[in-house]
């Protein structure tokens, strides 16, 4: 709880009788949740590594089986190479080698979104900046890149095999190709966080609550600004923390009915109430140079005010 009174100490009145909190330097996670996003971030990469394992495995060993065959259809041992086609007989994908290629596939594919599905969960408990734009891409479609490396030259060497029939190369590569899809699907994050959103977020608390201290029920998706709200008088726990706390919780965003909120919590309403939820809305979604706009109160004297203890001797 450190960090979110260091915050605390920088609220302070606005001209307006309002509440101006200086920006913290930047959304910081808690030891906790760093800790946890660096764990599924090794289980991820193990997990990925193996997927090209079984990659180079499927590609150096499995699609280079063949029996020989002849043309009475009995498995011819040891052949000449150089007499195949003079003695009639010809070089065939095995049947096992076949279904042994397809288990694999699907094993390639859970071992990636598995690992696409953990890495998402560490992104949210520890994202990127938006600001860093390389990293930020990288750190957040990770997942969909390792999708494509451990897919398509396995892929790409199905179809090429001159051993497989046609009716074998057909179905593998289907297989392949969907299983391929789905793990770059399952991949992408298509609404990545950023350290900028969930700053956003905790300054917006404090403007509007004076302290960056939340409330959250584990069911629930977003967190809040009081226990009173309906939306959270569910029957489970109620919790209460930093907006940090809350994320390492799986609550990723500030509710933007905070409005309603803060009126069945009879707490002051901003006049502004709908520009700072349009402005959330925009950080969200990722805009980097909006600003988020300080609160603008009806009644000064209601604005709530930080005052921050002097510590102890």
């Amino acid at each position: 709880m450190a960090d979110s009174d260091k915050t605390n100490a920088d609220v302070k009145p606005s001209a307006k009788g309002g509440i101006n909190a200086e920006p913290p330097v930047g959304w910081v996670p808690t030891p906790e949740a760093k800790t946890k996003a660096t764990r599924f971030r090794w289980i991820a990469g193990t997990l990925w590594a193996l997927a090209i394992v079984g990659e180079a495995v499927g590609i150096f060993w499995l699609l280079r089986q063949r029996v020989f065959v002849g043309e009475d259809g009995t498995l011819v041992r040891d052949p000449d190479t150089g007499l195949l086609e003079e003695h009639g007989v010809t070089a065939q994908f095995p049947q096992w080698a076949f279904i042994a290629l397809l288990v694999l596939l699907v094993v390639i594919a859970a071992l990636s979104i598995t690992g696409s599905v953990l890495w998402k969960k560490a992104n949210r408990l520890d994202p990127a900046r938006r600001s860093d734009k390389v990293r930020f891409f990288v750190q957040n479609q990770l997942g969909a890149i390792i999708a494509i490396v451990a897919f398509l030259p396995l892929v790409i060497l199905i179809f090429l095999n001159k051993d497989m029939d046609k009716g074998q190369k057909t179905t593998a590569g289907i297989v392949g190709v969907l299983l391929a899809a789905l793990a770059v699907f399952v991949g992408v994050d298509f609404n990545p966080p950023s350290v900028e959103q969930y700053t956003a977020d905790q300054s917006a608390v404090i403007q509007l609550l004076g302290k960056d201290e939340v409330v959250w029920v584990d069911g629930g998706k977003v967190y809040h600004v009081c226990d009173e709200v309906p939306a959270i008088q569910t029957g489970s726990e109620i919790r209460t923390g930093t907006t940090a706390e809350a994320v390492e919780a799986g609550k990723n965003r500030l509710t933007l009915q905070f409005a309603s909120e803060l009126r069945a919590c009879d707490l002051p309403v901003p006049e502004n109430d709908e520009e700072i939820a349009d402005a959330l809305r925009a950080i969200q979604a990722g805009q980097v140079d909006t600003v988020l706009p300080a609160p603008e109160w009806a009644d000064p004297a209601e604005a709530p005010i930080e005052v921050e203890e002097a510590p102890a001797e």
